[in-house]
């Protein structure tokens, strides 16, 4: 029992040393880096919007497919 909280108590002392320690800053982004994530991420929206049009798209027909309804206008039946 005693060995256990020992390991315990010096995990817990470790830890504590290691969360006061301190960080690199981080590099610097260049303008041109951020220009080109910028570009990425717009690029990746483009394509994620034009995947989920396609998706709708497929959706929609198969709706139509399976439930029978045209694109057609419905006539209206006359009343006697």
């Amino acid at each position: 029992m005693k060995r256990i909280l020992a390991v315990l108590v010096a995990g817990l002392m470790v830890g504590a040393i290691a969360a006061h320690a301190k960080l690199p800053a981080p590099p610097a982004q260049s303008d041109a880096d951020k220009a080109a994530a910028a570009e990425k991420a717009a690029a990746a929206k483009a394509k994620d919007a034009d995947l989920l049009s396609k998706a709708q798209d497929r959706a929609v027909a198969n709706y139509r497919k399976n439930k029978g309804v045209s694109m057609a206008p419905e006539k209206k039946a006359a009343k006697k």
